[in-house]
């Protein structure tokens, strides 16, 4: 008998069979049975592994961040009270790593419609540039305290008394005092944060 090589696969000759037909008729069938096995096992696999790369691919990538490029928020604690007649609490900011500011504006917001005793009032203050450094952080108390300040001459100047509505946003350093709400939006940072603020004013029947 002739030695097969290493490495090689060894095919089966074809020979004569001594048994009945139906021994080779179950033995044909068999060898269908096996090859149909083999086929429809394959095709599976491959339909397994083609739905798995549609679902991966179907998967929607989420944005690691949502909206403007910075989220403010007011700090739960209560304010200590300023002197100066009106108090904006601590205000808290959460920043995009990939879009981060060096400098920022807070711009204020009035409610339009306050009872006043000087006429329409203007509906906005633009702050002076302060640093914001990292992503997160709070607007020093020093600026704070100096929008508490301005926020009570504007009030005063327009005899107002009790309770205010104001929003607060950020904008970018660049906005000029004289901003409309066409510049304002542009160049805004963050989201408007509402808030109501109680002003006791030394002479409310001015």
């Amino acid at each position: 008998m002739p030695t097969i090589p290493r490495g090689h696969c060894s095919v089966e000759t074809p020979g004569w069979y001594s048994g009945t037909s139906s021994d080779r008729k179950e033995e044909d069938d068999l060898r269908i049975g096996i090859i149909l096995a083999f086929a429809f096992g394959g095709l599976a696999l491959l339909a397994g592994c083609g739905n798995q790369g549609d679902k991966a691919s179907s998967v929607p990538v989420t944005p690691k961040w949502k909206g403007a490029p910075y989220r403010i928020a007011f700090d739960a604690q209560t304010a200590k009270p300023n002197p100066a007649g009106v108090t904006i609490p601590a205000i808290k900011f959460t920043a995009n790593p990939e879009m981060l500011e060096k400098r920022a504006i807070l711009v204020l917001r009035f409610d339009a419609s306050a009872d006043t005793k000087k006429g329409p009032m203007m509906n906005q203050m633009i702050m002076a540039p302060v640093d914001i450094a990292g992503t997160e952080g709070t607007l020093p108390p020093d600026y704070m305290n100096s929008a508490d300040k301005d926020l009570t001459t504007f009030l005063k100047a327009y005899c107002i008394n009790g309770k205010v509505k104001i929003s607060v946003a950020l904008a970018r350093s660049s906005l000029t005092r004289q901003a409309g709400d066409a510049e304002i939006d542009a160049k805004r940072l963050s989201d408007w944060q509402p808030l109501e603020v109680v002003f006791k004013n030394p002479h409310p029947k001015c």
